[in-house]
């Protein structure tokens, strides 16, 4: 028997006071086994027990929220007995130790979060932030995660339909992988997983347990140093094909009324699904490790209950109904297996060999788990930026900004995934928000993932506002109601009062915006730890509260994309104009500075805007709607062009200097292309609604021209598209110089 020692307890990642307090819940020394169990259940990972307390503040109800955070995934209303259900979730440290599988597996676990409660997963998003791209280490990092992306989402027929790349220094040591799914459902087929049934039967169905994995979730509960390679055994192996025939298999037995409830095994594998399956339930679970489907020889309790081995399902199962779902697994070529029962106990027993290898109470590894309400330290406001310089070439400024990492187009990262499997995709990667009908109907969902971690390191309170502002107005763009928004909440070490003052500050501010907008959280994932210590790493992350929104339109043909649609349209500028230009990519790319405020969002006028945008979009006088964001009005006008081979002329009268205008990322602002016969009711509806609503200009043949008191300012389309599409290929191709 393995002596417990202070080493053995610290490689677990408990802490002196943490191990105190199983001595106490257990009233004797724990056995290897129980430590581990320990360990993973009160890892950052999967107790949140650095954010829980700040979590409950934020908004999750809402009269078409089915279920909220607390099951595998969100539920929402979407009409006609339908539910969309969908969630984030982070692969950041697997990812970096080996980035083809650490995405590969983030999007299998993400995928089975969402079919494990019924629903078959319709899209996949993803949100990728990298370090500096002349970094050593990136290309191969990004290589490996959209390989690895692409690798499963393919195979196993889910369309990956868009997502978010941003390139930081702060991310050198640690990038950042979240993956997001989101499927369909019948209401009255919605799957929980709290365990019941005193004595029925907990099945192990999918995949074999092997070595892989181990201690996954206590290695993303921790900060990186410089041996994070050796940490390579802690990452899962994916199976697309395995996962494609464990989606049909569920499916097909959830079909039938024989199961009670049931959890994918994720972070922390049989040890996490097991407890929380019986945790919710209220009762106890007694496991036979021997049942357990093993791949790999001699393995012991301990390695079967912290695998991380993918492709797995736990289940509990009606009396009697186990040679019927039996017959299903089989069929589809699965493993399946009768491992324990549930009891009345309140407690996890674990038997092998005929004998009891744990006992533990199930209240101190769930809902008693250490909870902290870590100390935390404001963020200074930033200075106000007084010293703005101008632009003397709106033009050449464009044309630069166009190529750069953060504007790029992502065409190569896009081209790779299969981002039209299953014929109902919309509108693809590129735009604002991808849209994907729900199959055999005419209603479409809109789907979104955005965040701006430059303003949330600014200022953590407007950034977290802006995050959830922007994910909202993405769906808007595209003519959906917004409903509700999953989160990845990627920050760093919450024991440094800083860091969690940047936890603290950015839920405030999304609380705040999900209130004023009614855009409920329905799901979500904690990942903290993001640093390096490792030797050329960054420090911190950037906080990164990525969010994935999802909207609903009733009739998928009203949608509208960015790209223009014909010359002579109209092309108008909606919302308020502040002429912002602190924390710009303008300021940073073209003048090498990252300074002054972030852009702030006002909330009331954000809600007006946006609702005024989508009326016009449903009456058919929008035919192309784009907000403005990163890179300001100018960006936002040149991807519409690009996406269209339309140009345009800007010929408005700037209320601010040419970098202001043409730069500032002002929020709540859109950009759109009206026809002249709706003009007048357009100008009308904006001016009733209290809207503002100015005439920029018009769209033209194939180049951009911005007239200005200063002069006119001309780019050709080709010579912008050369300069946007040049920047991933010269990348992945080693061009870009170190």
């Amino acid at each position: 028997m393995t002596a417990i020692t202070p080493e053995t307890v610290a490689e677990h990642g408990l802490s002196p006071e943490e191990y105190e307090r199983v001595l106490k819940a257990l009233g004797r020394e724990p056995n290897l086994t129980e430590l581990g169990i320990f360990s993973v259940m009160w890892s950052e990972h999967c107790s949140y027990k650095s954010s829980r307390i700040h979590l409950k503040k934020l908004p999750t109800e809402a009269p078409w929220v089915i279920c909220g955070p607390g099951e595998n995934a969100g539920v929402i209303d979407i009409g006609d007995n339908q539910a969309a259900i969908f969630k984030m979730e982070s692969h950041n440290h697997p990812s970096y130790i080996e980035p083809y599988q650490g995405a590969a597996t983030g999007v299998g676990g993400i995928l089975r979060d969402v079919f494990t409660m019924g629903a078959r997963p319709v899209a996949n998003m993803n949100a990728l932030r990298f370090g500096r791209p002349e970094h050593p280490k990136m290309r191969h990092l990004i290589a490996g995660v959209v390989h690895g992306i692409g690798g499963y989402g393919n195979c196993v027929g889910v369309p990956t339909v868009g997502g978010e790349v941003n390139f930081h220094p702060a991310y050198d040591g640690n990038i950042l992988v979240n993956a997001m799914t989101v499927g369909v459902a019948q209401q009255d087929k919605i799957f929980y997983s709290a365990a019941a049934g005193i004595g029925n039967p907990v099945v192990y169905v999918g995949s074999k347990t092997g070595r892989d994995g181990i201690h996954g979730a206590t290695m993303a509960s921790a900060d990186f140093d410089e041996k994070s390679d050796e940490k390579r055994p802690t990452v899962q192996v994916g199976d697309p094909f395995t996962e494609k025939l464990l989606i049909e298999a569920c499916l097909e037995l959830m079909a039938s009324d024989a199961i009670v409830a049931i959890q994918d095994m994720g972070a922390a594998g049989l040890t996490s699904s097991s407890v929380e399956m019986a945790s919710k339930g209220g009762v106890g679970i007694e496991l036979v490790m021997d049942n357990v489907p093993q791949r790999e020889t001699g393995m012991t309790p301990y390695e079967m209950m912290l695998s991380e081995s993918q492709e797995r399902m736990l289940m509990v199962l009606k009396p009697g109904r186990e040679a019927e779902a039996e017959a299903i697994f089989r069929k589809w070529e699965l493993d399946f297996a009768v491992i324990g029962t549930v009891t009345d106990t309140g407690r996890m027993v674990l038997k092998w060999q005929g004998e009891t290898v744990a006992d533990i109470p199930l209240a101190p590894l769930a809902d008693e788990a250490p909870l902290y309400d870590r100390p935390h330290v404001p963020t200074p406001p930033p200075a106000e930026l007084t010293d703005a310089p101008e632009s003397a070439d709106v033009a050449a400024d464009l044309l630069k900004l166009m190529g750069t990492p953060d504007l790029a187009s992502r065409r190569w990262i896009w081209e790779q995934y299969d981002h039209m499997v299953g014929a109902d995709t919309v509108q693809r990667p590129g735009g604002d928000a991808a849209v994907v009908r729900v199959h055999g109907t005419e209603k479409a969902l809109a789907i979104t993932t955005d965040c701006t971690p430059r303003y949330c390191f600014a200022d953590p309170v407007e950034g977290g506002k802006q995050a959830v502002a922007e994910a909202w107005r993405n769906l808007t763009c595209v003519g959906a109601t917004p409903l509700a928004i999953t989160n990845c909440l990627n920050f760093a070490n919450p024991q440094r009062p800083e860091i969690m003052g940047q936890i603290v500050g950015c839920l405030e501010g999304m609380g705040e915006a999900c209130h004023a907008l009614d855009f409920p959280i329905v799901s979500g994932n904690v990942s903290l730890y993001n640093e390096s210590k490792a030797t050329g790493g960054g420090s911190a992350i950037l906080p990164t509260p990525a969010i994935g929104g999802v909207g609903l339109m009733p009739d998928w043909q009203k949608s509208v994309g960015i790209g223009f649609r014909r010359t002579g349209d109209a092309i108008m500028l909606v919302g308020e104009r502040g002429g912002h230009l602190g924390q710009s990519l303008w300021l940073r790319e073209l003048h090498g500075r990252e300074d002054g405020p972030p852009p702030p969002v006002d909330l009331t006028a954000e809600r007006r805007t946006g609702d005024f945008i989508r009326d016009q979009i449903q009456k058919g006088a929008i035919r192309a709607c784009h907000d403005v964001a990163d890179g300001g009005m100018a960006v936002a006008v040149a991807e519409m062009a690009l996406a269209s081979g339309i140009g345009a002329l800007v010929d408005s009268v700037q209320p601010f200097g040419l970098a202001e205008s043409f730069f500032g990322e002002d929020q709540g602002l859109y950009v759109v292309t009206v026809c002249d016969q709706c003009l007048a009711d357009f100008m009308a509806d904006a001016e009733r609604a209290d809207v503002p609503a100015d005439l920029l200009g018009r769209t033209i043949k194939d180049r951009l021209v911005f007239e200005t008191e200063q002069g006119d300012f001309t780019v050709s389309l080709a010579d912008l598209r050369a300069a946007h599409e040049g920047f991933f290929p010269k990348l992945m191709q080693g061009e870009v110089a170190a």
